[in-house]
């Protein structure tokens, strides 16, 4: 499992997610009972990725060895194999789920697609979720009755802690029964680049802290990758390297 999120404001769209690649092993045990392994296979793994041409960026989570073989394999066939400079964040949405439908119809593979459209003589962010399995790509950023742009926040994966802490809107009481609390909204709209990135960092770390302590499996982990896209440029605020020894 993952956790991804990504941040759309004014001036960028920012997106970022864990390294840890989770896998559950099925097989037989000595005395042939079925049996279920959960471990962590990698704290390494890339689940956000520039593609280049176009300037967009492509988030994975959910089911992430597909026959065998990783998403980020896959996503980079599927980059060099579909897409042109003429592409568009909305067209690298619609194209990743008709291809990877081909492939494995079904599958429990989500992305987050974004990235700037010009449109007249104004570049549009464009923010898409996209679900192969049920065959969704669904603009997370606009409103769909009227088209409208608005600024906030859309993550995947492993949800739940960030909701908590953002969507809270009671607590549990002393005497265990649900109780109201006051509700402060984070003013999307107004929040500049640095802080849409720290607010990303954020989330993501928060999740794996919160993991840490938590009698559950630990399925997000690892260095956080940060993808930021404006108009202007396309860059990464941090990104883990591959490196020898010291």
């Amino acid at each position: 499992m993952s956790f991804v999120i990504t941040v759309f404001v004014p001036e960028a769209i920012v997106m970022a997610s864990d390294s840890r690649q989770f896998l559950t092993i099925e097989g037989k045990s000595p005395d042939g009972q079925d049996m279920k392994v959960e471990t962590v296979a990698s704290d390494f793994a890339y689940k956000t990725f520039l593609v280049e041409s176009p300037e967009v960026g492509v988030s994975a989570f959910g089911q992430s060895i597909l026959e065998g073989i990783s998403v980020e394999s896959h996503l980079r066939r599927f980059c060099e194999e579909n897409l042109g400079e003429s592409d568009s964040a909305q067209s690298v949405a619609t194209k990743l789920v008709e291809v990877m439908r081909r492939k494995f119809a079904g599958v429990d593979t989500a992305f987050h697609v974004g990235g700037f459209t010009k449109e007249g003589q104004s570049s549009v962010p464009h923010v898409y979720y996209c679900h192969v399995g049920r065959n969704e790509v669904v603009r997370k950023n606009a409103r769909p009755d009227t088209g409208e742009v608005f600024y906030g926040a859309s993550w995947g994966g492993q949800p739940d802690i960030i909701a908590r802490l953002v969507n809270a809107t009671h607590v549990r009481g002393e005497d265990g029964k649900p109780q109201p609390i006051q509700s402060h909204p984070i003013v999307w709209n107004a929040m500049n680049v640095q802080d849409a990135i720290d607010f990303a960092i954020y989330a993501v770390q928060t999740t794996i802290d919160t993991m840490r302590f938590e009698a559950r499996p630990k399925n997000v982990g690892g260095p956080v990758d940060v993808l930021v896209l404006t108009p202007a440029r396309e860059f990464w605020a941090q990104r883990k390297k591959l490196l020898g020894e010291p």
